[in-house]
């Protein structure tokens, strides 16, 4: 029996100790079991044994936060109970990678909002030194510090991470294969040059990803799986008398706009559905190069973000009178600031305005996904530069490791 629930007994020691002393002791010398009495000799020990929180750190540039970052971050808060994370600024990235194509201010508000993260250090250095590593474990109550298993290289070749493997205090997750930031800047850019080639927007989707994959393009290698989803997804149903917000969108390379608009839309009840378009529907308003990312991706990023409770995987164009029944939908909301359709139709939100049940928010951002992928096309030369030093580092660090293990 837990001591926790024997107030009596506390008393009972506290007021009659010489009683309850015989007692025990009787207790023993028959035989009884002890167990019932056994809380109270372990109290000290159990209080004092009490684990205290294990704080990891993880960091990176975080420039266009996908999946496979929420899914790094997931894997390291697991490592410990508190997750703090560094994020490097535009200068350093500059330094050491080429130019990022979010600010920092935007990374910074990207970072916040996944689910996650407990804490985070701004202007964090690319290299962990000792005297930086020094700060991490005294300043910061830091016990390990984490990073995925693919490499991170200095200009000269040395690994980012030696100072805290050397004191071994770092542990190591897996990367998330099938995405990368580097990916992702290829998927723009192959888009880009198909456009330039004059492709037909209203190609259909199967055609466009043949095309794509001729030209030797960036394709999704993603492969979702019901685990992975169910890894990202809170698991939590909303309340009986909750109110259920909702917001849809194609949430295409997730980013700081995305972020801000599910905030404010959480802060209008107490739980946020989210509906995310599928891949069709968004070549069939957006034009045949878009979504950059797939649906299950897209997914995943939305899960991650810490304001979001559920997802609809698939949300139709139109807010039907069904939907709003099935989901017991309170309000419907929709940013300011939003893609423009190629199709002009009727109002994707006619039935929740006629219902009374529709508002219109305020995006406090006015960034969007092409504005995102303007940025790249019109520094693609440099981005192909920053891709290609990338593929050359680790080429150089893989050929290293394999000389390594095989002892030449």
């Amino acid at each position: 029996m837990d001591y926790e629930n024997n107030s009596w007994i506390w008393d009972g020691v506290y007021y009659y100790p010489h009683l309850f002393g015989g007692i025990m002791v009787t207790a023993a010398l028959l035989g009884l079991s002890t167990s019932y009495f056994g809380g109270i000799g372990s109290f000290h020990k159990r209080k004092s044994d009490r684990k205290r929180h294990i704080r990891v750190y993880m960091d990176g540039c975080f420039d266009l936060v996908h999946y496979g970052h929420a899914n790094a971050l997931r894997q390291a808060k697991a490592l410990g109970d508190e997750l703090v994370v560094g994020v490097v600024n535009d200068e350093v990235i500059v330094e050491h990678k080429g130019p990022p194509v979010l600010n920092m201010e935007e990374r910074l508000t990207l970072v916040n909002g996944l689910k996650w993260v407990d804490e985070v250090i701004p202007d964090a250095p690319y290299a962990i030194s000792e005297e930086f590593m020094n700060r991490l474990f005294n300043e910061y109550k830091i016990d390990y510090i984490i990073h995925g298993d693919d490499p991170c290289l200095l200009p000269d070749g040395s690994d980012v991470y030696a100072a805290a493997k050397k004191a071994g205090r770092y542990k190591q997750i897996k990367r998330t294969e099938g995405v990368s930031s580097t990916d992702i800047v290829g998927r723009i850019l192959a888009s880009s040059r198909c456009r330039e080639n004059g492709e037909d927007h209203n190609v259909n989707g199967e055609q466009h990803q043949e095309e794509s994959q001729s030209n030797g393009s960036h394709i999704s290698q993603f492969l979702p799986t019901s685990r992975r989803i169910s890894q990202f997804s809170n698991g939590k149903e909303p309340g009986a008398n909750a109110r259920i917000i909702y917001i849809d969108g194609a949430f295409d390379l997730f980013h700081a706009g995305h972020v801000e608009i599910l905030k404010k839309a959480r802060e209008l009840g107490d739980f946020l559905l989210i509906g995310i378009y599928s891949d069709e529907t968004v070549r069939e308003h957006r034009g045949s190069h878009y979504p950059i990312m797939r649906l299950h991706e897209r997914s995943l990023s939305v899960l991650s973000c810490c304001y979001a409770n559920e997802v609809i995987i698939g949300a139709p164009w139109k807010v039907t009178k069904d939907m709003i029944t099935t989901f017991n939908i309170s309000l419907v909301v929709h940013g300011t600031v939003a893609e423009n359709s190629l199709k002009s139709e009727s109002d994707p939100y006619e039935v929740p305005k006629n219902m009374g049940i529709f508002r219109l928010l305020e995006s406090p951002k006015d960034t969007t996904t092409t504005s995102i992928a303007q940025r790249i096309m019109a520094n693609h030369e440099a981005y192909k530069k920053r891709n290609a030093k990338k593929a050359q580092n680790e080429k150089r660090y893989y050929e290293e490791e394999k000389k390594y293990v095989s002892g030449e």
